[in-house]
């Protein structure tokens, strides 16, 4: 393996030998960013929890849209955590989809009324759930950077307008299935993130074909929220790191964000909170025990 990249949470190797050659081993780290910070502490099984559940999303979108998994044969060093994935031609749009209005979207429509220019009707408030879903693009950023929320026009600018129709329709498309499987495991899916590529056709997928690459449906590119407790007007509770956003932006923390110094280390009490969060997602979405 040949390292290529660290990102916040991912480290990904080329495949130097065997039948993946010039393939990628994508390795899921317990690592955990907020605020664009990535923290010195680091969420026990998080790595693991995340690639389970991206492998279970995968296989119920497979009638949908392809996905860039090869093999979950990889290095013992890595197994559980990694899977072995087909090169793509990645588009430079990060796909979102939401069903809610919260996070960035909610400061967009505070602002002018719409998010990405899709106006929105009045009186909506943190939770509301949307008249329908809708497609909020942003720029892919770079490490330490925010993505920027951006129209559909500068997407399909950018990248051509067929082409952004048709990440448009398969975002919205996944977002449905998952919206509605989540549901009936009583979550919520605010919003998720996607990433979509082009194959080469050197691997599973033909040549040109557009698939869902990086990882997929998992509470670091999803906002998920038990449903018994949504009430819209107040922040929801969910099943990611909000628990540890809040406990930096706490007292007890003494962390000021505006410093621009890193937050402290997480107390044990949050990392076991945290993971607990992560494996409840897990075993009500898939209904396997971790």
């Amino acid at each position: 393996m040949r390292h290529l990249h660290s990102g916040k949470v991912r480290d990904l190797y080329e495949v130097q030998e065997g039948e993946h050659a010039g393939q990628l081993l994508v390795v899921a780290s317990d690592r955990l960013s907020i605020f664009d910070f990535v923290l010195d502490t680091t969420i026990p099984d998080k790595g693991e929890i995340l690639t389970r559940m991206s492998l279970w999303w995968f296989e119920q979108l497979a009638d949908l849209v392809p996905h860039h998994v090869l093999s979950t044969d990889v290095p013992a060093a890595v197994r559980g955590r990694a899977v072995v994935c087909e090169r793509l031609d990645m588009f430079p749009v990060e796909c979102v989809a939401r069903g809610y209005l919260t996070g960035s979207g909610l400061l967009d429509y505070r602002a002018g009324g719409a998010v990405c220019g899709v106006p929105l009707p009045d009186g909506l408030v943190d939770g509301s759930r949307l008249p329908e879903p809708i497609f909020t693009p942003a720029t892919k950023a770079e490490l330490g950077e925010h993505d920027e929320n951006v129209s559909y026009a500068a997407v399909a600018e950018r990248i051509g307008e067929a082409d952004a129709a048709h990440l448009r329709e398969l975002t919205l498309a996944v977002y449905a299935r998952a919206e509605e499987l989540a549901r009936e495991r009583g979550i919520l899916l605010a919003d998720t993130k996607l990433e979509f590529g082009r194959s080469a056709g050197a691997a599973r997928n033909p040549a040109g074909a557009v698939v869902l690459g990086d990882e997929v449906l998992t509470p670091d590119s999803s906002r998920f929220w038990p449903a018994a407790a949504w009430e819209p007007g107040r922040t929801q509770p969910s099943y990611d790191k909000q628990i540890v956003r809040n406990w930096a932006l706490s007292p007890e923390a003494g962390w000021d964000r505006a410093s621009g110094g890193a937050p402290p280390p997480l107390p044990s009490e949050v990392v076991e909170r945290t993971r607990a969060r992560y494996v409840e997602a897990y075993e009500l979405l898939t209904g396997q025990s971790w």
